[in-house]
């Protein structure tokens, strides 16, 4: 049992979450634009590492969907959120005009990659900002980073010393059911450590910081391992292994970011309801 935690594909592994949990927490404490700089890159690597799955990140079409991202962190940082639909629209309506004025070099399926990576990677993640910036959101945060990739570690760890059950064995045959409880687990034991220890940082978001951080996080680690999953789908369909090599043991971006671009929308409207 101990083997597997001490394979040299697992160290590499530690090594790089160990790296990117110290820059998670230097953007996250600094937030700002920092934070705001970080997101809008991080979105923009994961669009292109996107795109690259079908092949169209050099595109015309790709090139419209980066400048939408950085039109859309615009709105963001200047709090012009009211001007989004117009952006959405006038997003379409450019990769519709290039669509059809450069016909048929692409294919309306690609059309359609383009307008949902732009959804599904920038402005999903961008929620991590956006979060950062709510009252106590220096605090409340880290409870996007407790569902998802605390979620992600516990679930590893289980799986690899206890996982017997698959979980999801055409899509991803590495997970374990075992192991996906137990980063739920995880997830909701740290989620209540969290509340209980910044408690009075967090009062204004919950009345209860211990049981409200747990719920959340509980239900952000249900909802990270879709993201997970629905990542590791749209790979398959495409027979890749990774988005990219970006980060040692972990692939690209979005094989690292795949569950907090579903947890952080998730988590601010969350934050909204749960007291």
């Amino acid at each position: 049992m101990l083997k597997k935690l001490f394979t040299r594909a697992t160290l590499i592994r530690t090594l790089s979450s160990i790296m990117l949990v110290i820059v998670a927490l230097v953007t996250l404490i600094v937030g700002g634009n920092l934070l705001f700089a970080t997101m809008l890159v991080v979105s923009l690597i994961g669009q292109l590492e996107l795109y690259r799955v079908i092949s169209i990140q050099k595109s015309l079409l790709g090139a419209v969907g980066y400048v939408a991202t950085v039109g859309y962190y615009l709105l963001l940082f200047f709090n012009w959120r009211e001007y989004s639909m117009p952006l959405l629209l006038a997003f379409l309506v450019v990769l519709m005009a290039v669509y059809v004025f450069s016909f048929p070099k692409f294919k309306a399926g690609e059309v359609c990659h383009v307008y949902f990576g732009f959804f599904y990677v920038s402005v999903m993640i961008s929620f991590v900002y956006q979060i950062r910036e709510l009252t106590n959101g220096a605090f409340l945060v880290f409870l996007v980073f407790l569902s998802s990739w605390i979620c992600d570690t516990c679930a590893y760890l289980v799986g690899v010393m206890v996982g017997k059950h698959k979980l999801a064995p055409k899509l991803s045959p590495n997970k374990s059911i075992e192991g996906s409880v137990g980063g739920i687990v995880g997830a909701v034991l740290l989620g209540a450590l969290y509340g209980s220890v910044f408690g009075e940082n967090l009062s204004a978001a919950f009345l209860n910081p211990s049981v409200g951080c747990a719920i959340v996080c509980g239900l952000g680690a249900v909802i990270s391992q879709i993201g997970d999953l629905a990542a590791s789908g749209i790979k398959r369909n495409y027979e890749k292994k990774d988005y990219g090599h970006l980060i040692p043991g972990h692939g690209g971006i979005m094989d690292r970011f795949d569950s907090v671009i579903f947890v952080a929308p998730a988590i601010y409207f969350l934050i909204q309801y749960i007291k």
